[in-house]
């Protein structure tokens, strides 16, 4: 990767591909240019044949405090529903690799809903997830209301959102919001692991179980089972398929080729 950017490290790990967020002066703190850049880099990775799952991070203190409230104090409606801001946190839906975000110190805010936007959330011990939008007069806007309802549930979520509550780590883990916490000394090396071994997955089975797993929060079972099925079926047409299944008998690793 040959792009260089201002607000983020952008490094790769074997076959995981490492976007850490840097604006340590204000906690990386969210703003237009940050989230363009984003944006960019993952649909790099994306697109590179070479990676197969991708680790979002900041840094110990923080993954992202939130979004960069002085740029947003004095904006009017008009030019929050014609800006393409908010946007940048539903494009992480498009990507088709795996992203495991990599939550360290403050979480809070649109960075608590840029995790949420992940596929899996790894926490250091010292990890803290909140929504306080409500003490500045507003709400959650980049989809808090509706992926930490579907995390945590209804109660924890009002909870949350309604007073401004921060979650420790544990607690995240407790109510189902992160899958795994590590030591605050190892959560980064941790999470790359795990995205690791994901990586080596057979690709294209990666990308359907993504597929597959979104859409049971967005369709009703029957739906859900629906695509499922087509999707397993149509696993069977894949060279990954026949390698898997011949390495099982064989007793061997498989050989992936992601088609």
């Amino acid at each position: 990767m040959t792009e260089q950017y201002v607000n983020l490290l952008v490094s790769h790990r074997e076959r995981v591909g490492i976007i850490q967020l840097n604006r340590p002066e204000a906690l990386n703190a969210l703003n237009s240019e940050l989230m363009d850049e984003l944006v960019r880099a993952l649909q790099d990775f994306d697109a590179d044949a070479h990676i197969g799952c991708i680790v979002m991070t900041g840094n110990e203190k923080a993954f992202a405090a939130g979004a960069d409230i002085k740029q947003m104090a004095n904006a009017g409606v008009v030019e929050m529903m014609s800006s393409p801001f908010i946007g940048h946190w539903d494009t992480l839906q498009n990507i088709s690799k795996p992203i495991v975000a990599a939550v360290s110190g403050y979480c809070l805010g649109g960075g608590c809903e840029l995790a949420m936007a992940c596929d899996i959330i790894v926490a250091a011990e010292n990890a803290q997830f909140g929504q306080p939008e409500i003490n500045l007069g507003i709400i959650p806007g980049a989809g808090g209301t509706q992926r930490l309802t579907r995390a945590v549930g209804k109660s924890v979520a009002m909870d949350m959102i309604l007073t401004g509550r921060r979650l420790s780590a544990q607690e995240a883990l407790q109510f189902g919001l992160v899958a795994r916490v590590f030591p605050t000394a190892s959560y980064l090396e941790e999470s790359i692991a795990l995205a690791a071994e994901i990586a080596n997955k057979a690709p294209l089975a990666l990308r359907m179980a993504k597929e597959s797993i979104n859409r049971a929060f967005e369709s009703s079972l029957a739906e859900g089972i629906l695509f499922e099925r087509r999707a397993f079926n149509l696993l069977f047409a894949t060279e990954d398929q026949k390698e898997g299944m011949a390495a099982f008998i064989q007793k061997r690793k498989p050989s992936w080729k992601g088609r």
